[in-house]
């Protein structure tokens, strides 16, 4: 039997696409050396700019089937048609085992998902933009889809805004600097917890 891996801290930021979490959560790593991201595994393309293994784990439809298959995800989604996004086991161990929090940048679902798998060792964080129209704005002046992937995108963050109120704590994210300062105190609290 193999012996139970370290366990520490997760630190969730979760929102529809588009409301500012990765922007968040790239602040918050500069600012507190004790957290490490949470490198999740997609079937998506790299974009331009995007390294595998420090935006995304780029795995093929095939062998992301296969690590379903031999349980290596704390969780994982369909999020977009033909595009899966999930988080490896591994890559909380190999946090907790250098000892820092690790902290997700994460769609909506797969947060749950992992707020439910470990309720008091966790913090999840809903970011949300100031309304609707705001949100919808932002992918679409983003210019990285096309008007049928932007549409779905559009649609998936209507519903997923539904889902704020399961969170630990909602950061609205209308000033930047306002929402970066939000997210320094709800991390130094849980850190300090």
């Amino acid at each position: 039997m193999l012996p139970e891996p370290p366990h520490g801290k997760l630190l969730i930021f979760t929102a529809p696409s588009g409301a500012g979490k990765t922007t968040i959560v790239r602040h918050l790593l500069k600012k507190y050396g004790e957290l490490a991201f949470s490198v999740s595994a997609t079937t998506r393309p790299p974009r331009p700019g995007e390294e595998d293994g420090v935006d995304y784990h780029f795995l093929s439809r095939k062998e992301f089937a296969r690590r379903v298959e031999a349980g290596a995800f704390v969780e994982y989604e369909e999020v977009y048609p033909g595009r899966f996004y999930g988080t490896l086991h591994s890559e909380v161990h190999r946090i907790w085992e250098a000892g820092r929090t690790v902290v997700f940048d994460i769609e909506v679902k797969g947060a749950t998902t992992i707020k439910r798998q470990y309720p008091e060792d966790s913090l999840a964080v809903f970011v949300s933009p100031p309304t609707r129209e705001v949100l919808f704005q932002r992918l679409r002046d983003r210019s990285t889809e096309d008007e049928e992937s932007l549409r779905v995108r559009i649609e998936r963050a209507g519903v997923e805004l539904g889902y704020a109120d399961s969170f630990d704590r909602i950061l609205v994210n209308d000033d930047l600097p306002t929402a970066l300062a939000e997210a320094e105190l709800v991390t130094r609290e849980f850190l300090a917890d």
